[in-house]
C-alpha cells in the first residue's frame, strides 16, 4: 500500500465517523469478518487479502474503500488478540446490538464469502469453532430478516429517499 494511503488511513481511523461514507456499514462488515478471522489464532495475512478481494466485489472495485474495510477488520482482530477492550464475546454482542439498531445490516452478512475465510484454516478445532460462528451468524441473519422484515423495508425506503434527492 502506498504511503499516502497509510497516512490517510490513520487520519480516517481517528475520524472515521466524520469522513468515511457509510462508515457504520463498513464497521459492521469489519466486525463480521473479524469474528471469523479472530476465531483462528493462526490466521495469516492471506485472511486480510481475502477480505480485500471480497471488499473489491462488494464496493465494485473501489480500492480505497476495500483497503479501509481490510484495515478496519485487521484493527478489530488485533484488538481481540491483544485483549484491548475487545474479545470474541464482545464482538458477538456488538454485532447483535448493531442488528437491533439497524436490522438491514443483516443483509450484509454473506455466508458464502465468510466460508472463504474458513477455507484458510487447517486446524480441525479452529474450523469447527469458525463453523459454529458461521452458524450463529446465519441464525442471527435469518431471525433478524424474519422478525424485522417490515422495519427493514421501511428503513431501506427511507435510506433510498435520503440519497436520491
Amino acid at each position: 500500500m502506498r504511503l499516502s494511503f497509510r497516512l490517510k488511513h490513520h487520519f480516517f481511523s481517528a475520524f472515521r465517523e466524520l469522513f468515511v461514507h457509510h462508515h457504520g456499514s463498513l464497521e459492521f462488515r469489519a466486525k463480521v469478518f473479524a469474528l471469523i478471522i479472530a476465531a483462528n489464532n493462526d490466521s495469516t495475512v492471506e485472511s486480510y487479502i481475502k477480505v480485500k478481494e471480497i471488499a473489491l466485489k462488494i464496493y465494485e472495485n473501489d480500492e480505497e474503500r476495500a483497503n479501509l474495510l481490510m484495515l478496519t477488520t485487521k484493527e478489530k482482530v488485533n484488538k481481540v488478540r491483544e485483549n484491548n477492550g475487545l474479545d470474541i464475546d464482545t464482538l458477538v454482542a456488538n454485532i447483535q446490538k448493531d442488528l437491533k439498531i439497524i436490522p438491514r445490516y443483516a443483509k450484509k452478512i454473506n455466508l458464502e464469502e465468510l466460508k472463504k475465510l474458513i477455507a484458510l484454516s487447517f486446524d480441525e478445532d479452529t474450523i469447527s469453532y469458525q463453523n459454529n460462528m458461521l452458524e450463529f451468524l446465519e441464525t442471527l441473519k435469518n431471525d433478524t430478516l424474519r422478525k424485522k422484515e417490515k422495519q427493514i423495508a421501511q428503513d431501506e425506503e427511507t435510506f433510498k429517499s435520503q440519497f436520491s434527492s
